[in-house]
């Protein structure tokens, strides 16, 4: 996890994203990806990194287990566009926020149909 703590602090003020693959519940591998949309406020991944990324997942025998993105300057919350645009079933959503003290905030949700449930999160040293 600590890769997308680097990446998301060396993205700033811009909002950092990637995608975590492993097996179960077990994060392998965080991939980068690029926000097109070099914004603060929201991110769109690259669609042709994206599909590289989801064909490299499947190959190495992986999943796609989560979605990430931080808030530079928000809380670990998804926003309402965050909810709107939760369009990919079965995966979590992980947000990274430098918004809530002096040690980024980590959460994950599950969200579905316009609801969102937090779910435990354990972070583990690599």
């Amino acid at each position: 996890m600590d890769a997308i703590f680097v990446q998301s602090k060396a993205e700033m003020p811009f909002e950092a994203c990637g995608l975590l693959a492993g097996l179960g519940q077990r994060v392998a591998e965080a991939i980068a990806m690029t926000n097109v949309d070099q914004s603060g406020q929201h991110f769109m991944m690259d669609p042709k990194e994206q599909f590289a990324a989801i064909k490299a997942i499947r190959r190495a025998g992986l999943q796609l287990l989560a979605i990430y993105h931080s808030h530079p300057t928000s809380p670990a919350w998804p926003s309402e566009e965050d909810i709107r645009l939760a369009l990919t079933p079965g995966v979590a959503y992980v947000i990274i926020s430098f918004a809530e003290g002096p040690q980024p905030t980590i959460r994950a949700f599950r969200i579905q149909d316009g609801q969102v449930i937090e779910e435990g999160l354990e972070v583990e040293d690599e």
